[in-house]
């Protein structure tokens, strides 16, 4: 499951994609419009996501997913560069919640974090303040589920109808659907996760620097798929985006490149998902 379930982030992301807009210029616009919370933390770093994460895995997968077992990464990092190379890459940003069974089937993992998805896919599609959760399973196949995720109204009504179903069920003598655990698989820490990477570095622009960088991806067993680099006064933007690799040896790879010399920073480092 793949799914944009904070419509205030999703809003904000919208806004920097299709006008430009800074982060700061687009949460005060949802903060106007009544999108966001006068206190936005829990939306834009991921909080409200992670929560809503760990009950669809656990409704996915039927395995009892804990808060804490949830990674969770904000958005309030991203800025116009990062939706530059996402266009570039044919893609765009937004804040997703990945819920996963391995491919053997004896483990799951859920995490909440900005991610590039291609344009071709159904979620880049989904704009303002919807929210939208895709599902892809063996039997199913391909399903999506879509609709406002902030503001009044759909809020209010969202409560009012938690609250009928509430009357209902006190009237007929029962209760709500119970936690589903049966399966009880594994819940896999976010080391094993295996995903695409997009990482921009700062670095020094003289020969023989690129070879560094190549040298480090290998050293840690991760596979470059693209580079780009562009120079100017003596310093350069070079971006890497990698083949699969595990989150693990991606955050080696990170700390080796950031106690290179000819490295004067790691800008930004985004997932490739929906692939």
């Amino acid at each position: 499951m793949l799914g944009i379930v904070n419509g205030t982030t999703n809003f904000i992301l919208d806004k920097m994609d299709s006008t430009g807009a800074g982060y700061q210029e687009a949460l005060d616009e949802a903060t106007a419009l009544g999108y966001a919370e006068a206190d936005p933390t829990a939306d834009v770093e991921g909080f409200d996501a992670a929560a809503k994460a760990a009950i669809l895995a656990g409704i996915a997968f039927h395995t009892r997913v804990r808060l804490d077992d949830v990674y969770r990464e904000g958005m309030t990092e991203v800025t116009a560069a990062d939706f530059a190379s996402a266009k570039e890459m044919g893609c765009t940003i937004k804040l997703l919640a990945i819920c996963e069974r391995a491919a053997d089937g004896e483990s799951v993992t859920a995490r909440v974090h900005p991610a590039m998805i291609p344009l071709t896919h159904p979620l880049a599609s989904v704009r303002g303040a919807y929210n939208a959760v895709f599902v892809e399973s063996d039997a199913s196949g391909q399903l999506m589920f879509y609709g406002p995720g902030a503001g009044g109204a759909p809020t209010a009504s969202a409560v009012l109808g938690d609250l009928v179903a509430v009357c209902r069920n006190r009237l007929s003598g029962t209760t709500g659907p119970g936690e589903s655990a049966y399966a009880a698989l594994r819940v896999s820490p976010m080391g094993e996760v295996v995903t695409r990477y997009h990482i921009s570095l700062d670095v020094a622009d003289k020969p023989g620097v690129l070879a560094q960088v190549a040298t480090v991806f290998a050293e840690h067993g991760v596979s470059i798929d693209t580079v780009r680099q562009q120079g100017k006064d003596g310093e350069a933007s070079l971006v890497v985006v990698t083949h699969r690799a595990s989150d693990a040896a991606l955050n080696g790879t990170v700390e080796a490149l950031r106690k290179l010399d000819t490295v004067r920073g790691v800008a930004s480092i985004m997932r490739v998902e929906g692939e």
